[in-house]
């Protein structure tokens, strides 16, 4: 049980510190959080496309993917 509990133990700190971030990075209500993310406001009507966030956040899931099964 011990891998089990290991494992449990690190995806709930790793659910706080995305919760943390979704958070802090949510107050910002200008739209893109980084530079190439698409933002298109016209009247009522507002699109956000992550574009870079979605690139960032794959290539660091991948990185911690590859840490986790060496």
């Amino acid at each position: 049980m011990e891998p089990l509990g290991k494992m449990l133990i690190l995806a709930g700190l790793g659910l706080v510190g995305l919760g943390v971030m979704v958070w802090l990075l949510g107050r910002r209500s200008g739209g893109g959080w980084l530079p190439g993310d698409i933002v298109v406001q016209r009247g009522n009507f507002k699109f956000y496309f992550p574009v870079v966030t979605c690139l960032v956040v794959s290539v660091v899931l991948s990185a911690l993917a590859r840490w986790w099964r060496k």
